[in-house]
């Protein structure tokens, strides 16, 4: 009884930050991991130019596949309860026609977060991401990260214990490998132009 009513609470906790989330400003936007609301700031150019670097490359090696930038709404977690906006979300060519704004993960092949600067990016970027999206079963995660000046790649993923059991670091300029099932190389020397 206290499961059920512990889902039925969690499931209109969900329904109340969707609605919410839709009816937010153009310039906010919200998601929700480990039950909480947050703020996602807005990308600044460096960021969408990343992105759309990002973007250009995966249609150039994977045509196949489309880099969706940050419009896409993700369920991750375990249950699904979570709510995210990745910067990229890496997927088969039309593979979220007709799921509405929060997509099932199923089938994603890599999400795709860029740093930003402000005071949340180390928790949300580097902790509660990582893990939300190892919980949901998506291959990879690859992180831009503008701090550290890296490119930090996280595959095999454990839903069970929530974190990649795989991280591989490398910094900007050097050549990085995303293995499948995405199978692309990165020279990330254009990287450099995109740091404070």
């Amino acid at each position: 009884m206290t499961t059920m009513m512990s889902d039925r609470a969690s499931r209109m906790l969900v329904e109340e930050f969707e609605k919410i989330a839709s009816a937010a400003p153009e310039t906010v936007t919200l998601e929700r991991l480990n039950g909480r609301f947050k703020e996602k700031y807005r990308a600044d150019g460096n960021q969408r130019e990343i992105v759309r670097w990002l973007q250009k490359h995966c249609m150039q090696h994977r045509p196949d596949l489309w880099l969706y930038a940050s419009d896409c709404g993700l369920k991750v977690e375990a249950s699904r309860t979570g709510r995210a906006r990745p910067d990229g979300v890496l997927a088969p060519d039309g593979h979220f026609k007709g799921q509405g704004e929060w997509a099932d993960p199923a089938g994603v092949l890599m999400t795709v977060e860029v740093t930003s600067h402000d005071r949340d990016t180390d928790r949300r970027d580097r902790v509660e991401k990582p893990a939300a999206y190892a919980t949901a079963g998506i291959p990879v995660y690859l992180l831009v990260d503008r701090d550290a000046c890296a490119v930090i790649v996280h595959t095999n993923p454990d839903p069970k214990s929530g974190c990649y059991l795989d991280i591989h670091r490398a910094p900007f300029g050097e050549q990085v490998v995303i293995p499948d099932p995405v199978g692309i190389t990165l020279d990330t020397e254009v990287l450099k132009a995109y740091v404070r």
